[in-house]
């Protein structure tokens, strides 16, 4: 079997690798000092309809398959793990809209969020509650002919400029999803700075306080929330995410190939060190297989397997494990500069580690991997006789 991008996704990467050579990665470090995406960025990302990368054609969006998809994500990571979430978070509610959502949400919404006219984000998270997801306590309850949301959602990636929501909540005991806009009466929004990675990312918290929004704002039906509407919608975030760690280890390994070859120790630059050469070594061989377990995840999306749920949880767990480990290194070759600003492997390093936690953490991933594990290779008696079976024959 032979694993080989089609011509019109290899132009594709090609096309984004351009993009963030010429447009994200000359600021990618100013932006991170700063905590902040500029306005004009997020412009451009949308005039090359990378904002509706996932979205169907006929609401404007570019319909990309999900491996060329990936390579986007891969390479907007190289330049931005901040500028990545972006597209991660925003990705998420317009698929949650296009699975979930009423024909006038959709009318409303998709065209906006695939040509950038609005930013969305996604409201899960709370102080209490992280892993637990259908635990919400923000609560919904209906009154007349709207819900009234009252709550507070935190790390909110983007939540500083959006201009909708897509809100979890208790109704009636059922985690339900909701779309609420900035500018609803009862929303207010609190930036959330110096954070360890992902800087330019723009979290905010978000109050709910008597937050009223129409009853057709729901998203699916009451109940749907965290077993449809944001399952879905994270299977999608691991999924970018998984590329996202693969474009910081790629980031990591050209910055290393570019520094060791320039600097010299003991006399001889330090790609001549044997040790340098064995962690240069393992990067690559990191990579590549990082790189092919998003491959696998993303052609069984396409093709529709419902195994790729589970091929995403190992590839999000394997690619974050590994961009932790391939960025460490990246530092601990560039020595005391490693741990400097002026140069970007101190800021991937940093990045890195936020992989490892966002989309379901590292034990999140391992419980589910382990749960699909047992499923799939447990010894059914029936599995056992035909083993027994072939043996004899051989």
């Amino acid at each position: 079997m032979k694993l080989e991008l089609t011509p019109q996704q290899k132009n594709a990467q090609a096309e984004f690798r351009a993009f963030v050579d010429a447009e994200v990665l000359p600021d990618a470090n100013r932006h991170d000092q700063e905590e902040r995406t500029p306005p004009k960025l997020i412009e451009k990302l949308a005039q090359k309809g990378y904002l509706g990368a996932v979205l169907p054609k006929e609401f404007g969006g570019k319909g990309m398959d999900m491996i060329t998809y990936g390579l986007l994500n891969e390479e907007i990571g190289r330049g931005c793990s901040s500028l990545r979430s972006l597209l991660t978070v925003h990705c998420m509610v317009a698929h949650a809209l296009c699975k979930w959502g009423s024909k006038s949400q959709k009318d409303y919404w998709i065209p906006k969020l695939a040509f950038g006219e609005a930013i969305a984000a996604f409201g899960l998270s709370e102080p209490n509650v992280g892993s637990d997801a259908k635990s919400v306590e923000t609560t919904a309850k209906i009154s007349g002919g709207s819900y009234v949301l009252n709550g507070q959602k935190k790390w909110i990636t983007y939540g500083q400029i959006a201009d909708v929501f897509l809100v979890f909540a208790q109704c009636e005991g059922k985690p339900s999803a909701f779309l609420v806009e900035k500018n609803t009466p009862g929303l207010s929004i609190k930036p959330i700075a110096r954070m360890l990675g992902v800087r330019a990312s723009m979290l905010a918290e978000l109050h709910l306080d008597n937050c009223q929004i129409p009853q057709e704002n729901i998203v699916g039906r009451l109940g749907f929330g965290f077993s449809y509407v944001a399952s879905s919608a994270l299977d999608y975030g691991r999924y970018s995410v998984a590329w996202g760690c693969v474009g910081i280890a790629q980031a990591c390994l050209e910055a290393c190939i570019r520094y060791t070859s320039e600097r010299k120790q003991f006399g001889v630059y330090l790609k001549e060190h044997q040790l340098i050469r064995q962690m240069i070594a393992e990067m690559i061989a990191n990579v590549k297989a990082a790189r092919l377990l998003c491959y696998q995840a993303g052609y069984l999306k396409d093709i529709g397997e419902p195994r790729a749920i589970f091929e995403t949880s190992i590839a999000k767990y394997f690619a974050s494990t590994m961009v932790t480990k391939v960025a460490n290194d990246a530092v601990q070759i560039h020595g005391a500069n490693g741990c400097s600003s002026e140069y970007p492997v101190e800021r991937y390093l940093r990045d890195a580690k936020i992989m490892e936690i966002i989309e379901g953490s590292t034990q999140i991933q391992q419980i589910t991997i382990a749960e699909y594990g047992y499923q799939e290779y447990a010894f059914s008696p029936e599995r056992t006789v035909m083993a027994q079976n072939l043996a004899a024959r051989m």
